[in-house]
């Protein structure tokens, strides 16, 4: 079954999900989720939200 598409994401939980992203507090699951949708390939070396 192909995954369905994205149609709006919450801006708090996606800002939290970056904040622990970044902090290496996400789970693999969810860190999984924010890469493909935000078309990460690699972790970032610079904040993802600057002033964040």
């Amino acid at each position: 079954m192909p995954p369905h598409p994205i149609s709006w994401i919450n801006t708090p939980v996606l800002q939290e999900a970056i904040q622990r992203y970044e902090q290496g507090r996400l789970p693999r699951s969810l860190t999984l989720w924010l890469q493909t949708v935000l078309e990460i390939k690699a972790p970032p070396s610079d904040p993802l939200i600057p002033g964040g």
